[in-house]
């Protein structure tokens, strides 16, 4: 049993000199020392052994124990240092080499255009008012002035969620829940999605953007209305715009009016993008109604005020030269890395 025991040592021993990796290692040590390993196996026949010899054999088999367990230990050892210096030749990172950029996104220029005009009116003493884009009938026809069947509701044609419920078709409701929760003084702009059943193509869209303005106080009058756009024009489109106010109808202001600014390609001579004019449309405005001020519970023997509004994809088109208004939605990355 000695010999048997020695024997067992150094074929062990010889092959883990052999072992090449984790999965031949733990063979090796299931054969060897395993509870149906060689040495398991002797160590359970000692019983066949006379009371003299069973301390000594058993000294030996501990010891031919300690020794391949010392040694798959070292073994492993070995072969995890191998593994990982195999594993970092193949992860090797060339620093030298020039890294890859990153590519890096940018706002859509919808929302680059819609951050300036909030800058600008903020810094005119504007604040910011939001309005639910799925809205009752009363607020974005009846409070502003457009009864059932008048005629300008032919103009925003919506789409309806049930007869009293509406897709707005303007942020203008955003202004008669101010003015029924907020006492004068007034000074908001109201930008939001609009949408109105209208056929995509180059200039209509079932889903835009509008940004819409309100000023209600004492004393306001068309010159206020004037003063505010005019400095807005020269903010947004440059020092030396200048505005025209053409006179117009909207069914929630009285006076009305359109405003033209000066093109800013030509400088008001005539080119293309103004169609030879000198001048381009960029949004409706007016004194507010009284009948407006009253559906908002404000006195208009009190009070007066201004509103107007203006359509964000018009506003974008005009200052980078779009003709199509679908290319804001397609997210084509060729377009919108332009801006």
């Amino acid at each position: 049993m000695r010999e048997k025991l020695q024997q067992i040592k150094e074929e062990a021993l010889l092959k883990l000199k052999e072992c090449q990796n984790s999965q031949m290692l733990d063979e090796l040590r299931v054969k060897y020392l395993g509870k149906k390993g060689e040495l398991t196996t002797i160590l359970r026949g000692m019983g066949q052994l006379s009371p003299e010899e069973r301390p000594t054999v058993g000294k030996i088999a501990n010891e031919v124990r300690e020794e391949i367990e010392a040694a798959i230990e070292e073994t492993l050892k070995q072969i995890k240092q191998r593994e990982k210096n195999l594993r970092l030749s193949m992860e090797t990172i060339d620093v030298t080499m020039p890294g890859r950029a990153n590519r890096i996104g940018g706002l859509h220029p919808l929302t680059k255009a819609l951050d300036e005009i909030k800058e600008i009116f903020i810094g005119m003493g504007f604040s910011i008012a939001e309005g639910p884009e799925v809205e009752l009938d009363y607020y974005n026809f009846e409070a502003l002035n457009i009864p059932k069947n008048h005629p300008a509701r032919d103009e925003q044609d919506t789409f309806y969620i049930n007869q009293n419920v509406v897709l707005r078709t303007q942020t203008s409701p955003v202004q008669i829940r101010v003015m029924e929760n907020k006492k004068p003084p007034i000074r908001i702009i109201a930008p939001g999605r609009v949408y109105r059943s209208d056929t995509a193509d180059a200039t209509h869209s079932p889903i835009f953007h509008q940004v819409e303005g309100l000023v209600v106080d004492k004393g306001i009058t068309m010159a206020s209305l004037k003063g505010t756009l005019d400095a807005f024009a020269k903010r947004m489109f440059g020092e030396k715009t200048r505005t025209k106010f053409r006179p117009h109808h909207f069914p929630f202001t009285e006076p009305s009016a359109e405003v033209d600014v000066s093109c800013f390609v030509c400088g008001g001579t005539g080119c293309r993008v103004c169609k030879g004019s000198g001048w381009i449309e960029i949004l409706g405005c007016g004194m507010v109604h009284p009948d407006v001020l009253r559906a908002g519970g404000i006195d208009p023997e009190v009070y007066s005020g201004f509103a107007f509004g203006l359509g964000l994809e018009r506003i974008v088109m005009i200052k980078y030269g779009i003709d199509d208004i679908r290319l804001f939605y397609e997210n084509d990355v060729r377009f919108l890395k332009q801006f």
